[in-house]
Parts: C-alpha cells; sequence; structure tokens
C-alpha cells in the first residue's frame, strides 16, 4: 500500500469525514505541547537530545500499543519531513492506511516545484495546548 499526501486542509476534511481516523503529531514533545492540531496524538518520532535529535527507539511499539495496524494514520510534523519518515517507518511495520500531512504544523514548499504548503495553524484550523491524554507521556505508560 502506497503512503497518501495531503495538504493540511485535506487532511482536516478527512478526519472530520472518517471519525475512525486519528492524527498524529510526531514531533517533539517541547513542539507538542507548545501547540498541535486539536485532538491529535504525540508520539514523536525524534527526541531532542545534546547533540541534536535522536531517535526514538519506542515510536512504533507506543504506536502498535494504542493503534492496529489497519487504522486510518494520518501523520504530520512541523513541515512535513519527520512525518513521510514515521509513514515509511510504519508501512515497514504493516501499518496500511498511512498518509502524510504536507507542510505540516508550520508549512513548508516544495523544492523540486515551487509549490507552498501552508502550515495547519496558518491555515487556520483548529489548534490546541490541551493533550487530555494524548500527549506521549500519557501514552507510552
Amino acid at each position: 500500500m502506497s503512503i497518501k499526501n495531503l495538504n493540511n486542509q485535506e487532511a482536516f476534511e478527512a478526519l472530520k469525514e472518517n471519525s475512525d481516523s486519528v492524527y498524529i503529531d510526531v514531533r517533539s514533545i517541547p513542539e507538542f505541547e507548545a501547540e498541535h492540531p486539536e485532538g491529535a496524538y504525540n508520539i514523536p518520532i525524534m527526541h531532542k537530545g545534546p547533540s541534536g535529535m535522536m531517535p526514538n527507539a519506542e515510536f512504533v511499539q507506543v504506536i502498535e500499543k494504542h493503534f492496529p495496524k489497519e487504522k486510518k494514520l494520518i501523520i504530520g510534523c512541523l513541515r512535513g519531513g519527520r512525518s513521510l519518515q514515521a509513514c515509511m517507518v510504519l508501512e515497514q511495520h504493516g501499518y496500511t492506511d498511512l498518509t502524510n500531512v504536507l507542510g505540516g504544523f508550520g508549512g513548508s514548499h516544495d523544492p523540486m516545484t515551487g509549490e507552498v504548503y501552508e502550515g495547519w495553524k496558518d491555515s487556520g484550523l483548529p489548534v490546541s495546548q490541551d493533550d487530555h491524554g494524548k500527549d506521549y507521556e500519557s501514552l507510552k505508560e
């Protein structure tokens, strides 16, 4: 199964249309705590360490604990790079319905085409600072 790509508005519509789908924010814990898409789960693919970003060795384990392999997962990060990486890792572990959010929370552009992808926040989509048990510390327990 191939990984789908949606811009933020399309991802928001997909979440509204399919109540079984979930948004997983793979940004770091501090990035998520500052602000995130409303209703998002935070499962970082990387953690900030003293020498830069380090892979989260528990990433797949925490995803598998909470979401079955057939679950529709919409994956976002800050710009789209970490989320695409997360989609590829999850695909290798048998997940079949994966969507990468182009532009992520902060926005980006395609260097090949010049196409601009507005970020979730700048698109005027709902954001939150509350996690209601969807923060990484709660999920990894």
